[in-house]
């Protein structure tokens, strides 16, 4: 039975991905259409979140830039996993020279941290939402690989696995088979928490005017248009700022959760 834990921050979590998805047809207004009759208006009937300084519907951007921040959170973490996992058991499986080696260039990456790795990347390719995933993907793979080379390691000492190297099983045969199904909780769980992780780091890349550019209805980029009217229209941060918090907090406290049910010691909690 599911914990009410992750039952609710799942619901909370398929209530912010539907809004993502339905975005474009539920907006009042065009989320980049300027209206300068109606420039840093308060909230009020008809435009519930305000507008900002160029007269736009910051409800209709807050809802498109939904789709926005957890689209480009999902491929970051998507290159982030899909790497780090070849990397780790690759270099777990083969051991030696090309382990040392390998894993000696994930610590140097490990010295940095990742929105620093991040900023260099975007820098080397250029501002864009596309360079910005890309960066943040790049920028976790050495904290993935890592984790998932000690997953690897753990389970490659296992007496089943040196039972099928001994009938001549492969490697794909039993990375494939043996060795993902009893790595996949630890990965699921990570990758939930990395979400959160990739969120925050592409609203700070969209803030410093390194992600998604204008007029891209991004909650980072959102946040640091408003930034220098942060006390005469106070919405214009606070909202972007809350959906950035709700939507990083649900996801956290899913990992969370999903931990508690993967870890076979949270059953005597």
């Amino acid at each position: 039975m599911m914990r009410p834990k992750a039952k609710y921050s799942f619901l909370i979590l398929l209530i912010i991905i539907l809004l993502g998805i339905i975005g474009p047809w539920i907006s009042p207004h065009d989320p980049t259409e300027a209206n300068y009759d109606a420039f840093l208006q308060a909230p009020s009937t008809e435009y519930w979140l305000g507008t900002d300084s160029i007269g736009r519907d910051q409800l209709s951007r807050l809802l498109y830039g939904t789709r926005v921040s957890l689209t480009g959170a999902l491929i970051a973490v998507s290159i982030t996993v899909v790497v780090g996992t070849v990397i780790g058991v690759s270099s777990a499986f083969i051991g030696g020279v090309f382990d040392n080696i390998l894993m000696r260039i994930m610590d140097v990456l490990l010295a940095l941290p990742e929105i620093v790795l991040a900023l260099a990347i975007v820098a080397i390719l250029g501002p864009s939402q596309v360079n910005a995933m890309i960066a943040i993907g790049i920028a976790f793979i050495p904290y993935f690989s890592r984790l998932t080379r000690g997953a690897t390691l753990a389970i490659k000492s296992s007496g089943y696995i040196e039972v099928s190297r001994s009938i001549g099983s492969s490697n794909w045969w039993i990375t494939i088979y043996q060795l993902i199904p009893n790595i996949i909780n630890i990965l699921i769980v990570y990758t939930t928490l990395l979400l959160g992780m990739a969120i925050l780091a592409a609203s700070a890349l969209g803030f410093i005017g390194l992600g998604a550019q204008p007029p891209t209805p991004e909650w980072g980029t959102m946040l640091g248009e408003g930034k220098d009217y942060i006390i005469s229209a106070w919405w214009l941060t606070t909202f972007p700022g809350l959906a950035i918090t709700i939507v990083v907090f649900t996801i956290n406290m899913l990992g969370d959760a999903l931990q508690d049910i993967f870890d076979p010691r949270s059953l005597n909690k």
